[in-house]
């Protein structure tokens, strides 16, 4: 893992080829870490729709992806397909990539959400929704794996808390 300390296009999705060939030492790597001026952390990942092919929407809570729900420890691959994670959220997707291709998480500071809450109030623990792709829920269990907290949860504002 490589924190960056220079600009980031955050919004923008690269191919593999983009990384090995006309990008090749000018886009980041796979697990780089990005620290922004107000702090936000953001991380570079690779894009998987899943077995719903789930299409990646920005704003939308992404997990790590765990073909059929069984984590393969693959860190640094995300879907918004939650039958497709272990429960374990990754992040906030800032752009859209299509399956295969990388884009960056937000992982740690303030973000906006594209979609509400499934439950949950000011202030609450989220996690990664077991229902509903790329959403949070108010966690339930002390053995949830909390990702995030609730700001304003009408507006949709989180306090990300995901792991990097």
């Amino acid at each position: 893992m490589t924190t960056m300390g220079f600009g980031a296009n955050l919004t923008k999705t690269y191919t593999a080829a983009d990384l090995t060939g006309s990008e090749s030492g000018t886009a980041p790597g796979i697990g780089d870490v990005f620290v922004s001026n107000d702090n936000k952390v953001y991380r570079f990942v690779q894009y998987n729709s899943g077995a719903g092919a789930i299409a990646a929407v920005a704003g939308n809570a992404v997990g790590f992806y765990a073909p059929g729900g069984v984590s393969a420890a693959a860190t640094n691959v995300v879907t918004s397909d939650v039958s497709d994670t272990a429960a374990n959220g990754a992040g906030v997707l800032v752009g859209a990539p299509a399956t295969g291709e990388y884009g960056w998480i937000q992982v740690k500071g303030v973000a906006t959400l594209t979609t509400a809450l499934v439950s949950g109030a000011d202030g609450n623990a989220l996690i990664m929704s077991a229902t509903t792709d790329g959403t949070l829920k108010v966690a339930a269990a002390v053995t949830d794996t909390v990702c995030a907290y609730a700001i304003d949860a009408s507006a949709k504002v989180i306090m990300c808390a995901f792991p990097f």
